[in-house]
Protein backbone atom coordinates (compact mmCIF):
# COMPACT_ATOMS: atom_id res chain seq x y z
CA UNK A 1 0.00 0.00 0.00
CA UNK A 2 1.50 3.29 -0.96
CA UNK A 3 1.90 5.83 1.82
CA UNK A 4 -0.04 8.89 0.81
CA UNK A 5 1.28 11.41 3.24
CA UNK A 6 4.89 10.38 1.76
CA UNK A 7 3.83 10.93 -1.75
CA UNK A 8 2.20 14.58 -0.40
CA UNK A 9 5.51 15.17 1.61
CA UNK A 10 3.33 16.13 4.88
CA UNK A 11 3.34 14.96 8.48
CA UNK A 12 -0.05 12.45 9.17
CA UNK A 13 -1.06 14.57 11.57
CA UNK A 14 -1.04 17.62 9.20
CA UNK A 15 -4.33 19.78 8.71
CA UNK A 16 -6.25 19.75 5.80
CA UNK A 17 -5.19 22.98 4.41
CA UNK A 18 -1.87 22.09 4.88
CA UNK A 19 -2.43 18.51 2.72
CA UNK A 20 -4.22 20.89 0.23
CA UNK A 21 -1.31 23.52 0.09
CA UNK A 22 1.20 20.75 -0.27
CA UNK A 23 -1.21 19.01 -3.13
CA UNK A 24 -1.05 22.66 -5.09
CA UNK A 25 2.97 22.82 -4.74
CA UNK A 26 3.83 19.55 -5.79
CA UNK A 27 0.89 19.45 -8.50
CA UNK A 28 2.51 22.36 -10.47
CA UNK A 29 5.99 21.15 -9.61
CA UNK A 30 5.21 17.94 -11.50
CA UNK A 31 2.71 18.36 -13.79
CA UNK A 32 3.27 16.71 -17.30
CA UNK A 33 2.42 20.13 -19.15
CA UNK A 34 5.17 21.79 -17.32
CA UNK A 35 7.54 19.21 -17.77
CA UNK A 36 7.27 17.14 -14.73
CA UNK A 37 6.86 13.25 -14.37
CA UNK A 38 3.42 11.57 -15.22
CA UNK A 39 3.95 8.80 -12.67
CA UNK A 40 4.51 11.35 -9.87
CA UNK A 41 1.63 13.51 -11.12
CA UNK A 42 -0.98 9.90 -10.93
CA UNK A 43 0.67 9.43 -7.48
CA UNK A 44 0.04 13.08 -6.06
CA UNK A 45 -3.82 12.59 -8.00
CA UNK A 46 -4.33 9.71 -5.81
CA UNK A 47 -3.09 10.86 -2.65
CA UNK A 48 -5.13 13.64 -2.65
CA UNK A 49 -8.07 11.90 -4.01
CA UNK A 50 -7.95 10.02 -0.68
CA UNK A 51 -6.08 12.85 1.99
CA UNK A 52 -8.53 15.42 0.52
CA UNK A 53 -11.59 14.19 1.87
CA UNK A 54 -11.70 13.28 5.83
CA UNK A 55 -13.86 10.23 5.43
CA UNK A 56 -11.59 8.69 3.59
CA UNK A 57 -8.27 10.16 5.15
CA UNK A 58 -10.23 8.14 8.21
CA UNK A 59 -10.89 5.31 6.20
CA UNK A 60 -6.81 5.69 5.38
CA UNK A 61 -5.64 6.17 8.61
CA UNK A 62 -7.25 3.36 10.36
CA UNK A 63 -5.98 0.68 7.61
CA UNK A 64 -2.32 1.90 8.74
CA UNK A 65 -3.68 1.71 12.20
CA UNK A 66 -4.53 -1.67 11.86
CA UNK A 67 -1.65 -2.79 9.79
CA UNK A 68 0.87 -1.53 12.76
CA UNK A 69 -1.14 -3.90 15.15
CA UNK A 70 -0.78 -6.63 12.97
CA UNK A 71 2.91 -6.27 12.36
CA UNK A 72 3.38 -5.66 16.13
CA UNK A 73 1.12 -9.00 17.31
CA UNK A 74 3.17 -10.81 15.02
CA UNK A 75 6.23 -10.01 16.08
CA UNK A 76 7.44 -8.43 12.51
CA UNK A 77 9.19 -5.21 12.80
CA UNK A 78 7.32 -3.35 9.88
CA UNK A 79 10.59 -1.31 9.42
CA UNK A 80 14.13 -0.34 10.60
CA UNK A 81 12.73 2.85 12.47
CA UNK A 82 9.90 1.06 13.26
CA UNK A 83 11.67 -1.50 15.01
CA UNK A 84 13.24 0.72 16.38
CA UNK A 85 10.06 1.94 18.67
CA UNK A 86 9.04 4.87 16.13
CA UNK A 87 5.23 5.38 16.05
CA UNK A 88 3.44 6.51 12.75
CA UNK A 89 2.79 9.62 14.54
CA UNK A 90 6.23 10.07 16.03
CA UNK A 91 9.85 10.80 14.54
CA UNK A 92 10.51 7.63 11.98
CA UNK A 93 9.57 8.87 8.40
CA UNK A 94 6.64 8.13 6.83
CA UNK A 95 8.52 5.42 4.48
CA UNK A 96 9.00 3.28 7.77
CA UNK A 97 5.66 2.61 8.07
CA UNK A 98 4.31 -1.16 7.19
CA UNK A 99 2.42 -2.32 4.14
CA UNK A 100 -1.60 -2.50 5.00
CA UNK A 101 -2.82 -5.84 4.52
CA UNK A 102 -3.24 -6.64 1.29
CA UNK A 103 -7.23 -6.26 0.28
CA UNK A 104 -7.48 -2.93 2.46
CA UNK A 105 -8.53 -0.25 0.64
CA UNK A 106 -7.03 2.96 2.17
CA UNK A 107 -10.06 5.18 0.77
CA UNK A 108 -12.83 2.85 2.19
CA UNK A 109 -15.47 4.94 0.14
CA UNK A 110 -19.24 3.96 -0.67
CA UNK A 111 -20.51 2.06 -3.92
CA UNK A 112 -19.46 0.41 -7.27
CA UNK A 113 -16.70 3.47 -7.25
CA UNK A 114 -14.71 1.53 -4.62
CA UNK A 115 -14.05 -1.53 -3.53
CA UNK A 116 -12.30 -3.52 -1.21
CA UNK A 117 -8.86 -3.97 -3.24
CA UNK A 118 -5.67 -2.40 -3.92
CA UNK A 119 -3.30 -2.79 -7.02
CA UNK A 120 -0.83 -4.61 -5.40
CA UNK A 121 1.83 -2.99 -8.22
CA UNK A 122 1.15 0.35 -7.83
CA UNK A 123 -0.72 0.27 -3.85
CA UNK A 124 -3.18 2.60 -5.54
CA UNK A 125 -7.00 1.43 -4.63
CA UNK A 126 -8.77 -0.23 -7.34
CA UNK A 127 -12.22 -1.32 -8.22
CA UNK A 128 -11.02 -5.35 -8.73
CA UNK A 129 -11.04 -6.54 -12.11
CA UNK A 130 -12.48 -5.38 -15.10
CA UNK A 131 -16.29 -6.72 -15.47
CA UNK A 132 -15.42 -7.45 -19.87
CA UNK A 133 -16.81 -6.55 -22.67
CA UNK A 134 -14.56 -4.44 -22.99
CA UNK A 135 -14.62 -1.42 -25.41
CA UNK A 136 -12.29 1.78 -25.91
CA UNK A 137 -9.22 2.72 -24.33
CA UNK A 138 -7.88 0.99 -22.03
CA UNK A 139 -6.37 2.87 -18.76
CA UNK A 140 -2.76 2.27 -17.05
CA UNK A 141 -3.47 4.27 -14.76
CA UNK A 142 -5.76 4.97 -11.29
CA UNK A 143 -8.37 2.66 -9.60
CA UNK A 144 -9.88 1.51 -13.25
CA UNK A 145 -6.44 0.46 -14.52
CA UNK A 146 -6.77 -2.24 -16.73
CA UNK A 147 -10.49 -0.92 -17.59
CA UNK A 148 -11.81 0.52 -20.93
CA UNK A 149 -13.58 3.55 -20.87
CA UNK A 150 -16.55 1.74 -22.32
CA UNK A 151 -16.40 -0.35 -19.32
CA UNK A 152 -16.09 2.14 -16.62
CA UNK A 153 -18.46 4.34 -18.35
CA UNK A 154 -21.09 1.53 -17.71
CA UNK A 155 -19.78 0.85 -14.17
CA UNK A 156 -18.88 4.75 -12.93
CA UNK A 157 -20.12 7.73 -15.29
CA UNK A 158 -18.94 10.08 -12.75
CA UNK A 159 -15.56 8.73 -13.20
CA UNK A 160 -15.87 9.53 -16.67
CA UNK A 161 -17.15 12.91 -16.54
CA UNK A 162 -14.27 13.65 -13.95
CA UNK A 163 -11.85 12.38 -16.67
CA UNK A 164 -12.97 14.18 -19.48
CA UNK A 165 -12.48 17.42 -17.36
CA UNK A 166 -9.31 16.23 -15.96
CA UNK A 167 -5.63 16.73 -17.70
CA UNK A 168 -4.72 13.15 -17.27
CA UNK A 169 -7.37 12.24 -20.08
CA UNK A 170 -7.15 15.34 -22.35
CA UNK A 171 -5.67 12.50 -24.86
CA UNK A 172 -9.26 10.97 -24.54
CA UNK A 173 -11.26 13.58 -24.69
CA UNK A 174 -13.09 13.14 -27.76
CA UNK A 175 -13.15 9.79 -26.77
CA UNK A 176 -15.04 10.75 -23.08
CA UNK A 177 -17.81 13.23 -24.80
CA UNK A 178 -18.93 9.92 -27.35
CA UNK A 179 -19.41 8.00 -24.24
CA UNK A 180 -21.19 10.61 -22.02
CA UNK A 181 -23.33 11.67 -25.31
CA UNK A 182 -24.12 8.10 -25.53
CA UNK A 183 -24.89 6.96 -21.91
CA UNK A 184 -26.87 10.67 -21.55
CA UNK A 185 -29.32 9.74 -24.57
CA UNK A 186 -29.80 6.46 -23.05
CA UNK A 187 -31.24 8.11 -19.57
CA UNK A 188 -28.15 7.44 -17.73
CA UNK A 189 -27.10 8.96 -14.85
CA UNK A 190 -23.41 9.52 -12.68
CA UNK A 191 -23.53 7.39 -10.07
CA UNK A 192 -22.55 9.71 -7.49
CA UNK A 193 -20.29 7.69 -5.93
CA UNK A 194 -16.18 8.46 -7.49
CA UNK A 195 -15.71 12.35 -5.28
CA UNK A 196 -12.61 13.24 -7.58
CA UNK A 197 -11.77 16.97 -7.14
Amino acid sequence: MRDYYEVLQVHPRAESDVIRAAYRVLARKYHPDHGGDRARMIAINDAWDILGDPARRASYDAAWAAAERTAGASGQAPATEAAAGASRDGPSSPAARPSAPSGAAPGGGTGPAWSTQVNAESGIPSAGPPPGNPSGTVLDFGRYRGWSTGEIARHDLDYIEWLRRATIGRPLKAELEALLTRRRGAGVRGTGTTGRR
